[in-house]
């Protein structure tokens, strides 16, 4: 990554502020892309000027949100004002409560995120690596549950209901429409899964 590259993915302090915002106003949670979209409308990746951005831009978008993320979720648990559950599905931003939550001693994926060494050596090969290997995972093990909530759903549901909200997410999310190509990409890989799983 080149100095530049470098200066331009900096995270000022109002970064932090600002998911901590867009937490407070979702009580619910939120899921990564939604956060995403949000941060992006607030001026933040401004490095990701291409549509669909390439899979290096959208690796190093969810890598700096995830290192917020994490930082945040550390900085709040320190001062005992919130606790931010971050998984796959959903992130979502609780009260703090005395005793409740307190960061364990070794989280390996956290400890990855905080690294921003991790970001600054990653290469487009490497970020294609990651993916190839998610996806031989994902189709290895049975991941109906986890196809299923890419496409909002769960089970009990039907082959029908399966095929119907998965048209309207393609095209929803298509590039041609204003979507990104790799949630389309997880639409369509979650759905060619539940399809072969029949």
């Amino acid at each position: 990554m080149s100095r530049q590259a470098d200066q331009s993915r900096s995270l000022p302090d109002s970064f932090y502020q600002d998911i901590e915002q867009l937490l407070a106003q979702h009580p619910r949670g939120m899921d990564e892309y939604t956060l995403l979209q949000a941060l992006k409308e607030q001026g933040y990746f401004s490095f990701s000027k291409v549509r669909p951005a390439p899979p290096l831009e959208l690796f190093q978008m969810h890598f700096l949100l995830m290192h917020g993320l994490y930082r945040l979720q550390r900085e709040l648990l320190q001062r005992q004002q919130a606790i931010i559950e971050i998984s796959a599905l959903k992130i979502r931003m609780w009260p703090w409560q005395s005793g409740e939550y307190a960061l364990t001693e070794t989280d390996p994926l956290r400890d990855y995120y905080l690294d921003m060494g991790n970001l600054q050596t990653m290469t487009e090969a490497d970020v294609n690596q990651l993916l190839d290997a998610f996806w031989r995972e994902f189709v290895r093990f049975d991941g109906r549950a986890e196809a299923l909530a890419e496409l909002g759903l769960s089970d009990p549901v039907d082959d029908e209901v399966i095929k119907q909200t998965y048209r309207r997410l393609a095209m929803q999310h298509h590039p041609d429409r204003g979507g990104e190509a790799w949630r389309l990409q997880a639409i369509n890989a979650a759905y060619e899964m539940l399809c072969k799983s029949r």
